[in-house]
Order: C-alpha cells, then structure tokens, then sequence
C-alpha cells in the first residue's frame, strides 16, 4: 500500500466540519437493516457516504433503507450475509468493493442475544451470540484492513487510510447475569478493537468503537415500551432518557470523519451516564 506521508498535520485552518464530511467515502454498514444499523446507515448517508446496507434475513426492510439513503442523493445497495460465515463475509465485501469501487468505512453492527442463565444456557445460545457478536466483527475488521491496505492511503478524501467503528455496549465493562454470552461478546469486542488499533495506527487506519447504552430499538422493547418498565429502565440511566438510533448516528459520523482523526483505540460510551454505576449517587 502507498505509505502515508511523514508529515500530514493539517493546517491550522482547515475546516473540519463541513456538510457533507464523508463525501466520496464508500461505508458499508453490517445489521443496517434494522434499529441502531439502521440509523447508522442513514446518518452516513446523510454526512455524505453511500452505503453498503448489508442484511442477514430481511430482504424488504434491507431494501426500504436502500430506498431512503437513495432519497438522499446517495449511492446505496443491499447484500445479503451472515457475518459469522468467512465465505458470506468475503463475498460481501467483494460485492461492496465491485459496486463503490472501494470502502473507506466499516462498521461492524450486527449483532444478536440469546439470554439464558449461564447453568441452562446451550453451548448453542452460546456459540450463537459468539459467532455473530464477536467472530463476526473479527472477519469484517480483517476484511476492512486488507481493502484499506489494497487501496493506500487517499489524502484527497480522508486523512485516513481507513475507518473501522466496531459496535460495543456498556455491557463490555458492566456485568449482566443472564446474559453472560452477551457481555463476554462485547468484553472480547472491546478487546478486538484496542488491539487492532494498536496494530494498524502505522497504516493511518482508525478504529474505534461505540458503546451504546439503553436504546429504543426492537431488540429491547419490552424494556421501554410501556410507562412502567421505561420508569424502570431510567433507574439505570442519569440523564433520564431513552437513547434514540440516530445518538448512535450521529456518533458513528464524527468516529468516520475528519473531525476525530486524532482518535483511535477509544470506545465512545452512548448511554446516557449508564455506565456511571448511577447507584453509587446515592449513599454509595
């Protein structure tokens, strides 16, 4: 790959927020068919990327997301994969790279539960939320470095070789009983990143991660979708909201753009202070 240049601090005035800060920037979003991808998509689209909205089953609702990023004047195609399969992986960044010409984004969303005390939870619930939450993320990074690797670095679109923005929770650094394959996943993601980013910042490839707290998607709705479990749930939460998709979005831009070209290695807690043990503000 082309070496980047010794010295590429930018100007002192040089503008890093602009209205489209991801133009000419190809992203390809996994899990972008639903709830927190969803809204990744869009916001990317938004900020000026097309994307790839990769899907696992549900074809139409993949399809509805291609149809609003392309209401905004972007480029947008749908691929089906399982991001646990190496060979699914490959042949979806092959068709990423095919339709865009490269990637210069990736973010690695997908993601599942399958909630089960540790003593009656299956070696497949297990090997499920494994597969998919943290193997997945694996094969995607690997993916995503050895495009930005083939492509070089592009000073013209990004003063990075190369975005990764791995998709956490708060529940990488908080215990969550019932749902030990969960967190072991989000703990091992946390890792991932950290150790990735160390291996790759020499080749100006960022990588990151979010770690989303409680947020309204379907995935969680029996914890917010009545008055009384919300209340419940904001028990947990400082600031005394529900997080929306689009808080993750608009977190996932900033991670992909200039703006936050001196981060890496970072997971950006989206969670409203949920990580702030908020039963230690009283009498802790």
């Amino acid at each position: 790959m082309n070496q980047p240049p010794a010295n590429t601090n930018p100007p002192a005035e040089r503008q890093w927020l602009t209205p489209d800060p991801l133009r000419g920037q190809p992203a390809l979003v996994t899990g972008a068919s639903s709830g927190i991808g969803r809204a990744v998509a869009l916001a990317l689209a938004r900020a000026g990327a097309d994307v790839v909205v990769n899907y696992a089953a549900n074809a139409e609702a993949a399809d509805a997301v291609v149809a609003e990023i392309r209401q905004l004047g972007r480029r947008a195609i749908a691929v089906q994969g399982d991001v646990a399969r190496e060979d699914e992986v490959q042949a979806l960044f092959a068709q990423a790279v095919e339709a865009f010409g490269t990637l210069h984004i990736v973010v690695c969303n997908a993601g599942l539960q399958r909630d089960a005390p540790l003593h009656t939870m299956t070696l497949e619930q297990w090997n499920t939320v494994i597969g998919v939450n943290l193997t997945g993320q694996f094969l995607c990074a690997r993916a995503a470095v050895r495009e930005f690797m083939r492509r070089g670095l592009d000073a013209a679109v990004s003063r990075a070789t190369g975005k990764i923005i791995h998709m956490g929770s708060v529940h990488e650094v908080i215990p969550w009983a019932g749902h030990a394959n969960y967190a072991a996943s989000k703990g091992g993601v946390a890792m991932l990143m950290k150790s990735l980013a160390q291996e790759v910042a020499p080749q100006r490839i960022r990588v990151n991660a979010i770690a989303p707290g409680a947020i309204r998607t379907p995935i969680n709705r029996a914890a917010w979708q009545t008055p009384e479990a919300l209340a419940e749930l904001l028990k947990l939460v400082p600031y005394q909201r529900i997080g929306e998709p689009e808080d993750v979005g608009q977190a996932a831009v900033w991670l992909a753009s200039d703006a936050s070209d001196y981060v890496t290695g970072t997971s950006l807690f989206v969670d409203g202070g949920m990580a702030l043990y908020p039963e230690f503000a009283h009498g802790g």
